[in-house]
C-alpha cells in the first residue's frame, strides 16, 4: 500500500541530504576548479567551470617550490606525534580510568584545561624549553611541542572510551592469571580499536593542520610544513590564487583519504565514547 506520508517525508530527508553535501563538497570543488586555472583566467573570466585548465600550478608547486618535501615533512610530523600522543595517551586513560589514587579526578580536570588553553600563551615557554633541549629548527623539536596538544587531547578523549568497556572482562583475565599489564593489552586495547583509531584520526588532522608552532620552531624552508610552506605564497598583498589552491587541494587529499579510510571505526569509536559503561 502506498503510504503518501511516508513518500513525503523519504523526499525531504534526501533533499536535505543532498543540500548538506552540496554546502560541504562546494568549497572542495571551487578550490579544485581554482586551482586549474591560470591568474588571468581566475580574474578575467569567474566562473564556477573550469575554463582553459590546466596543472601548471601544481607543476610549479612541485617543480620551484618543492612541495612533495613539505608534504613528506607533514606526514612525518603528524604521524610520529599521533602515534607518541596516542601509545602515552591510552596508559594515561587508563590509569585515571581504571586505577584509584589520590587527586585522581583532579589530575584529569587539568589535563583537559591544559588541552584547552591557547596556545599564543604556550610558545614562549615552550621556545625557551626546545632552546634548552637543543632541538630548535628540527621536526624532532616540532614533534615535541605538539605532543603539548596532542596528548592531553587523546588522554581526554581515550577516557571515554575506555570507560564504556565493562571493568569485568579485565577482572575475569586477571583470575585467570593475567597481570594488570596483560589485561590491558589484550583486552582493553582491541576492545577500544575503535576508539584508539578514531582518536588517532583527529589527532592526525589537529597536527596536520596546525600553523602557528610550526611557523615559530621551524624556520629552514627544506622543514616546513604544509600550511607554513602555503602562508610564504602569499608575499605582501600579492595572493597567488592558483598556487594557494593547489597547495590547499594537495593539503587536504590526505585527511579526506584518511577520514575515508577511517570513517567506520570514527563512527564506532564515536557511539562507543558517548556510552558510559
Amino acid at each position: 500500500m502506498f503510504d503518501r506520508t511516508t513518500w513525503w517525508q523519504s523526499i525531504l530527508y534526501y533533499t536535505l541530504l543532498i543540500l548538506v553535501a552540496i554546502a560541504i563538497l562546494f568549497p572542495v570543488y571551487y578550490m579544485f576548479n581554482i586551482s586549474l586555472k591560470l591568474p588571468k583566467d581566475i580574474y578575467r573570466t569567474p566562473s564556477l567551470l573550469p575554463v582553459n585548465a590546466t596543472l601548471k600550478n601544481y607543476e610549479d608547486l612541485v617543480t620551484e617550490y618543492d612541495f612533495l618535501i613539505n608534504l613528506r615533512n607533514s606526514l612525518f610530523v603528524a604521524s610520529s606525534a599521533t602515534f607518541v600522543s596516542v601509545v602515552f595517551s591510552s596508559m594515561a586513560a587508563y590509569s585515571l580510568v581504571r586505577l584509584k589514587y589520590l587527586y585522581r579526578d583532579w589530575i584529569g580536570r587539568l589535563i583537559l584545561f591544559t588541552y584547552l588553553t591557547p596556545s599564543g600563551l604556550l610558545f614562549i615557554p615552550l621556545s625557551v624549553i626546545v632552546a634548552r633541549l637543543q632541538l630548535g629548527n628540527t621536526l624532532h623539536g616540532l614533534i615535541f611541542v605538539y605532543l603539548t596538544f596532542a596528548a592531553p587531547l587523546s588522554t581526554w578523549m581515550l577516557m571515554g572510551y575506555f570507560k564504556s568497556i565493562p571493568i569485568d572482562l579485565e577482572e575475569q583475565a586477571m583470575v585467570d592469571g593475567a597481570t594488570r599489564i596483560q589485561a590491558f593489552y589484550m583486552i582493553l586495547l582491541p576492545l577500544a580499536a575503535p576508539g584508539l583509531v578514531a582518536v588517532s584520526v583527529f589527532t592526525f588532522t589537529a597536527a596536520w593542520n596546525e600553523l602557528l608552532y610550526a611557523l615559530i620552531f621551524i624556520t629552514s624552508p627544506d622543514l616546513q610544513t604544509v600550511p607554513v610552506a602555503i602562508s610564504r605564497l602569499i608575499t605582501g598583498d600579492v595572493f597567488r590564487w592558483g598556487l594557494i589552491m593547489a597547495g590547499a587541494f594537495l593539503a587536504a587529499l590526505p585527511v579526506m583519504i584518511l577520514y575515508y579510510l577511517a570513517q567506520r571505526f570514527v563512527v564506532q569509536g564515536l557511539a562507543a565514547g558517548a556510552v558510559k559503561g
